[in-house]
């Protein structure tokens, strides 16, 4: 009998030890096969998820936060005791014990799939969680779940309870397209995750399960109702006491307004899109959208809220005039720096409207093109003095046969002026008489040189502003001038760092290069400041305070511009309507005039009044009282006059009459004692009617 027994326990032993022997060696043979292709957990090492980028004004205004993942990386001893005690409470009670699986929540996990016969709870850990999220698909099979806990064991090897901690708060999700602790406290709260009490960690931490139901910006009961779950369990793990729960029960939660998404969540979006831009030009788009980087850019957001104001008060205000000026652009730079310090692109920014006008609307800029012209002229040997007739001319057209007459926006001529009174009052007819005797090619090259980025059309009508540029282009060859001829890139970024302040881009003292001379940039600004004094641009005078400036207005009045510059600031406007339709009778001397001066006024306003430095080596030159030209010693002299070093001088032919007086043969227009009004009435300035509205261009031809 005993011996029968003996043999019935053998078999049954032998019947159970061979399934347990066979489901061994399979669990053996299915952990090797799967160990096999798991990634090696050690390079956690070094790791860091995506983060997020953050894009700052000059005044420390956060301007927009870029990301695939929103993300902010901050060591552990950087996050809330009480968030810390949370996320472990209502995620992984056991943390600190288990070894990276928790075998009860397994077997628990594993009956209830079995009873639904298929997965339908995980049972996983917070390191399992960190595995799958990290190295895994989201696949819900058991192959990945075997991988998950193979994972898992292997982290905790080789890592830390604190680590592993440290990795999963900056790497789970908290809803509205954030993830980490310390981007997910800025999102909710406008704090830091250091910061967060009891009652902010308990709702933070209830988020990552589904937070597309416990996201206070889904719904707030479900995220309080969550919340005080989490509360009762760190009650009941005796992580925090009952009154301490209630007490955070009852602690109101002051939520932050809901994210933005897009451009919707930037601050000053036409000078921010342009900063994203450029920098992803600088570092790349990816490294940009996941790096973590802290973009310093250049924006003063005081200057931006005046420039928004003035162009919306210009637009409104031809709008009360019925002027059908729609549209209008705005740059300012600080010509030392090259740095951006305000950019409008529109009267305003919104889902249907974000065409940046400032750089990516190419318009033409008429009279304002002159600049080039005069600054040209000088660098090849013609004076301010040099006399030119304002008098009928015509050139030979494209077309055999065809006549081009460039004609004087009023329809009138005024003879003989110096290149002093041409530009202050925008004689068409001498700037292509100009353009012609220096040459186009000439022009052209100095604009480039300048910082002119288009395409130019080499004809006589370029000096009429005929080509079309973009107003940042004309904000960058203005600031040229106005830094006394050094060429600086034009930038909205002062900075770039990584979170841990290793420096990518560094603009802080861009090197430039010195394109035009000192003396002629010298020059011409005082030539650009008679436009304002005396001319086409007098309602941009400042008050108290040297400015230099050019007017533009165009054929049928399709474009108004205003271009200028203090010793401080660089200031381009523009304005005209996006189909080109014509504004009623807009000139560069009206609204933009007066968007540039209210601008100008207020970015001003408390600034020292600074005069145009006089550069060295400015060269005084004798011209010739009759031709204005660099005289001989046959010439009768009139005066003197700066010339920049270095350039060959055009001088006078000493062919003169035999009458001394030179006023005699050629009426020159004097500066007049008081500015003329160029738009109310018309005015007599030495005898010489001037019309009533600045620049009028006739239908057909810029001004």
């Amino acid at each position: 009998m005993i011996k029968w027994l003996a043999r019935v326990l053998l078999i049954f032993t032998f019947i159970l030890f061979i399934p347990l022997l066979i489901g061994l060696v399979a669990g053996i043979t299915i952990v090797e096969k799967y160990s096999k292709e798991l990634p090696d957990v050690k390079l956690l090492a070094t790791w860091r998820p995506q983060e997020s980028s953050r894009i700052y004004s000059q005044d420390g205004k956060l301007l927009a936060t870029l990301y695939v993942e929103d993300r902010i990386w901050v060591p552990l001893e950087q996050i809330s005791p009480y968030m810390k005690k949370a996320i472990v409470a209502i995620e992984d009670s056991d943390f600190y014990i288990h070894p990276g699986i928790n075998p009860k929540s397994i077997i628990r996990a594993a009956f209830a799939n079995f009873t639904a016969k298929e997965i339908t709870q995980g049972g996983s850990t917070i390191t399992q969680q960190l595995a799958r999220n990290l190295f895994l698909t989201p696949e819900v099979s058991f192959e990945r779940k075997i991988k998950e806990i193979l994972l898992a064991l292997e982290i905790e090897k080789h890592f830390s309870k604190d680590e592993i901690l440290e990795f999963y708060l900056n790497q789970i999700p908290f809803g509205a397209g954030t993830f980490g602790v310390e981007a997910a406290s800025e999102l909710y709260f406008g704090k830091k995750a250091s910061e967060l009490n009891l009652a902010e960690s308990a709702l933070l931490a209830g988020i990552p399960q589904a937070p597309s139901i416990y996201s206070p910006f889904v719904d707030t009961k479900s995220a309080k109702n969550r919340q005080i779950a989490v509360l009762r369990r760190m009650e009941t793990l005796g992580l925090i006491t009952s009154k301490e729960a209630e007490i955070a029960i009852q602690t109101p939660l002051v939520y932050q307004k809901n994210k933005m998404e897009g451009f919707q969540g930037y601050l000053y979006p036409y000078f921010t899109l342009y900063c994203i831009k450029e920098a992803s030009e600088l570092v790349g788009k990816d490294e940009l959208f996941k790096g973590g980087l802290i973009v310093y850019s250049t924006l003063d957001t005081h200057f931006e809220e005046e420039a928004i104001s003035a162009l919306q008060w210009g637009i409104a205000k031809g709008e009360r005039e019925n002027a059908n000026c729609k549209e209008g652009a705005l740059i300012c730079v600080e010509p030392n720096t090259g740095f951006i310090k305000a950019m409008v692109g529109g009267r305003e920014f919104n889902v249907n409207n974000q065409f940046n006008r400032a750089w990516q609307a190419l318009r033409q800029p008429g009279s304002a093109f002159k600049v080039f012209v005069y600054t040209a002229a000088l660098e090849n040997g013609y004076l301010p003095s040099a006399i030119f007739t304002d008098t009928p001319v015509s050139y030979e057209g494209v077309e055999k046969g065809e006549r081009w007459a460039p004609c004087n926006s009023d329809h009138k001529f005024m003879g003989a002026m110096d290149l002093y009174k041409a530009l202050y009052l925008s004689r068409n007819v001498i700037a292509v008489k100009l353009i012609e005797k220096v040459g186009v090619d000439k022009i052209i090259e100095l604009a480039h040189r300048l910082g002119i980025k288009e395409e130019l059309s080499p004809n006589l009508s370029l000096a009429l502003g005929t080509s079309s540029v973009s107003v940042m282009s004309m904000a960058s060859a203005l600031a040229t001038i106005a830094n006394g001829g050094k060429r600086l890139p034009i930038t909205t970024i002062a900075k770039i760092e990584t979170m841990d302040g290793r420096i990518v881009i560094d603009n802080s003292n861009p090197k430039g290069e010195q394109v035009i001379t000192p003396q002629l940039a010298y020059i011409i600004t005082k030539m650009l400041q008679k436009v304002i004094d005396y001319g086409t641009g007098y309602n941009a005078r400042l008050v108290g305070r040297p400015a230099a400036g050019k007017t533009g207005t165009t054929s049928d009045f399709r474009d108004a511009w205003f271009v200028g510059f203090t010793p401080q600031y660089v200031t381009c406007v523009w304005m005209g309507n996006d189909d080109y339709t014509p504004m009623n009778r807009v000139y560069g001397g009206d609204f933009p005039s007066m968007i540039w001066q209210k601008f100008m006024s207020s970015i001003h306003r408390g600034l020292p009044v600074k005069n145009f430095s006089e550069p060295p080596q400015l060269n005084k030159v004798e011209y010739c009282s009759i031709t204005g030209l660099a005289a001989t010693h046959t010439c009768p002299k009139g005066g003197t006059e700066f010339a920049p070093p270095g350039v060959e001088l055009i001088y006078c032919s000493g062919n003169h009459p035999a009458s001394t007086s030179a006023q005699d043969k050629i009426k020159v227009i004097e500066t007049p004692s008081q500015p003329p009004s160029y738009f109310t009435e018309e005015v007599k300035v030495d005898g010489v009617i001037l019309p009533g509205g600045e620049d009028t261009p006739e239908e057909g031809k810029n001004e």
